[in-house]
């Protein structure tokens, strides 16, 4: 072997090397199966001089088409929709099925741990030069580290959506014992989700917001149904037994290890920007930017909702009490949010309904 060749293997082998030391840190720097994805496919460009790169993903019990993600060297699209996810080629249904294609411009494999995964595409440019030996190597290897990472992040979800399931049934319990939320879960969130993405938080403090909004209530388990139930004013006992549900829906979601993120959330719901709130009389940046949003619109609901004790407001009535109270019970960033998207219809609309 000459000194020219022997240098060219070393450096195929050391892109090698990178490349599982890249998948490897993208594997444990990612928790879900759709960011990976994504995250893959520009990995794949980048390292294979693919000039687009495309990843299916089938679902581990029904096995039908659930997840498309995909990267031209300038846009990462995710498609999830079923209707858009039927729209493949037969070669495409192929790779699905098992089978490999290993053609100049176009290499794919099947994603095969026990079972089919899912699929991984790379394509170039008709103009482009032919896909070689070592390019076929470097997709092989990028295959074997993604499909177990993927594998395992399916379970993880699964698991998941198991524990959730089990938190939101105690949930539906309580409510046949009597207790009443005055959230509408979905459309809860939606306005949550609003301020969330007009604040330009990242989608995954997004998704603490979402399981902060399904477990706010978790604790109620340990609270008396008659206090749940009670439609007239609470006494200062029974107001304190309330005060520490959030503490209680924190102890009872804290053996989760994901949900990690959304425990300070929930804790810290009823704090005030200014150090007045509860429990800890946190102010300000101290108190977690979710439960800082969540706390706006726990007030909003709470001001136009119907109270046997208190006097219902006026939708626009509400909206001036949080700007009334910016900067001493609401941070003025949320509130000035909040009040700005008010005005568009669209919120406006989620506003009235979760009540």
């Amino acid at each position: 072997m000459n000194i020219r060749s022997s240098l060219t293997l070393t450096k195929k082998y050391r892109l090698i090397l990178s490349a599982v030391h890249m998948v490897y840190r993208l594997v444990n720097s990612t928790y879900n199966v759709k960011e990976l994805t994504l995250r893959l496919t520009r990995l794949l460009c980048q390292f294979i001089n693919a000039d687009s790169s495309t990843i299916y993903v089938l679902d581990p019990k029904k096995k039908r088409l659930i997840l498309k993600a995909s990267f031209n060297n300038q846009i990462n699209i995710l498609v999830t929709k079923k209707k858009d996810l039927v729209k493949i080629s037969e070669k495409e249904k192929n790779v699905l099925y098992g089978y490999s294609i290993n053609e100049k411009i176009l290499l794919a494999l099947p994603l095969v741990a026990d079972d089919i995964v899912g699929a991984i595409f790379i394509q170039r440019k008709r103009s482009a030069q032919a896909f070689n030996e070592f390019d076929k190597e470097m997709l092989s290897v990028v295959v074997e580290q993604s499909v177990t990472a993927i594998k395992n992040l399916q379970l993880h979800e699964e698991q998941q959506e198991i524990i959730l399931g089990s938190i939101k049934f105690i949930g539906n319990l309580l409510k046949q014992h009597g207790y009443k939320s005055t959230k509408h879960l979905p459309v809860y969130f939606k306005i949550v989700k609003a301020l969330g993405e007009k604040l330009r938080m990242g989608q995954e403090a997004i998704e603490s917001l979402y399981y902060a909004s399904i477990l706010r209530d978790a604790g109620a388990v340990d609270v008396p149904y008659d206090i749940l139930a009670k439609s007239s004013q609470l006494t200062p006992e029974e107001f304190k037994v309330i005060r520490n549900q959030p503490a209680k829906s924190v102890e009872l979601i804290k053996p989760v290890a994901f949900l990690k993120p959304v425990l300070p959330i929930i804790l810290y719901l009823h704090e005030n920007y200014n150090g007045t709130g509860y429990p800890s009389g946190l102010k300000k940046e101290q108190i977690p930017l979710g439960a800082r949003i969540m706390a706006v619109v726990d007030a909003f609901e709470a001001m136009i909702g119907e109270r046997p004790y208190k006097k219902r407001l006026s939708f626009d009535e509400a909206v001036n009490e949080i700007h009334l109270n910016s900067g001493s019970q609401f941070d003025p960033k949320v509130a000035s949010a909040f009040i700005e998207l008010s005005k568009q219809k669209k919120f406006r609309k989620y506003l009235s309904l979760s009540t």
